[in-house]
C-alpha cells in the first residue's frame, strides 16, 4: 500500500457487532468506509453515523450473500461510490445448529452460499479493483475458530469458514505479486448479537470452557483486523489469526459449552 492517508475500506456485515466495531475501528484509523446491511437498514445508518463522527466518509448499502454474484455486485458499487478501495474485510456470515443427519440440504446451502460463494465474490471483486489501480491492499476475512476445529452440529458452518481458511491462504500467494496482502482473524465467542449477546458487557459473563475465562468484545477483534490492515502489517500474509481467548489451545470442542474449571486441574 502507497504511503500517504489510508485509502477506502469496505466492510461486509457491518449493521452490528463484529462488523460495526471493525468499520469504526478503520474508520479511527484514518479510512472511509463502505458499509453493508442485511436486515435492518437502520442499524446499518447507525454505523454510518459512528463512522462520520469519526470524521469519514460512509456509505451504505444492501447486502444479501446468499445470492452470491450480486455480492460483488454491491462490492463494485461501494468502491466506485468510495473512489477505490484498499481495504476489504469480509465479516458477513450465517451459521446453523443442526445435527448432520438432520440438516436439509437448503440450510447447508444458505449457509456455504453466505459464508463462502459470498466471501469468494466479495474478495474477487474488490481485489480486481485493487489490482486495477496498482496500489496494493488488504483482505482480511472473518472466519472463526472452527475454521480450525470442528463442532458437533456445525457441519456446514465448520466447511464453509474452513474453505474460507484455504481460500484465504490461495488469495495471499496469487495476489501477493500485486502487494495485496489477505489473511484471516478467527473469532472464538464474541458477546454479539450473532451469539445472543446484544449489549453484553464480556466481561461480566463467566466461561469456564475459555481460559480467559469469558466472551471477547467485539473491539478486541477489531482491533486485530485493524492492525492487520495497516502499514505495520505489511509483511504478513496467508495467516489466521486466533483471536479466542486461548480456546484453540483447549482442544476441538473447548468453549461456551463446558461448565466447569475441573479440566484446570489434574
Amino acid at each position: 500500500m502507497p504511503s500517504g492517508p489510508p485509502g477506502p475500506a469496505i466492510v461486509t456485515g457491518s449493521e452490528s457487532g463484529i462488523g460495526r466495531a471493525v468499520a469504526v475501528e478503520l474508520a479511527r484509523r484514518g479510512h472511509d468506509v463502505g458499509e453493508t446491511w442485511f436486515q435492518s437498514e437502520a442499524d446499518g445508518e447507525a454505523t454510518a453515523e459512528q463512522v462520520r463522527e469519526l470524521g469519514r466518509r460512509a456509505e451504505l448499502r444492501h447486502l444479501d450473500l446468499r445470492e452470491p454474484p450480486a455480492a460483488g455486485r454491491v462490492v463494485a458499487d461501494l468502491a466506485e461510490a468510495l473512489g477505490g478501495v484498499e481495504v476489504l474485510v469480509n465479516d458477513a456470515g450465517t451459521g446453523a445448529s443442526t445435527p448432520l443427519l438432520d440438516m436439509t440440504y437448503e440450510d447447508w446451502r444458505e449457509v456455504v452460499a453466505t459464508d463462502l460463494d459470498g466471501a469468494f465474490c466479495c474478495l474477487q471483486r474488490a481485489a480486481r479493483v485493487m489490482v486495477a489501480a496498482g496500489r496494493g491492499g488488504r483482505v482480511v476475512n472473518v472466519t472463526s475458530v472452527h475454521e480450525h476445529q470442528p463442532r458437533v452440529g456445525s457441519s456446514a458452518y465448520c466447511a464453509a469458514k474452513g474453505g474460507l481458511g484455504m481460500l484465504t491462504r490461495t488469495a495471499a500467494l496469487e495476489l501477493a505479486e500485486h502487494g495485496i496482502t489477505v489473511n484471516a482473524v478467527a473469532p472464538g465467542e464474541i458477546a454479539t448479537p450473532m451469539t445472543g449477546q446484544t449489549d453484553v458487557d464480556p466481561h461480566t459473563r463467566s466461561r469456564p470452557g475459555v481460559p480467559l475465562g469469558r466472551p471477547g468484545d467485539a473491539r478486541e477483534i477489531a482491533a486485530v483486523v485493524g492492525f492487520l490492515c495497516s502499514a505495520e502489517a505489511s509483511y504478513v500474509t496467508g495467516q489466521s489469526w486466533g483471536v479466542d481467548g486461548g480456546m484453540l489451545q483447549m482442544g476441538p470442542m473447548a468453549g461456551s459449552h463446558l461448565t466447569s474449571d475441573d479440566w484446570r486441574r489434574v
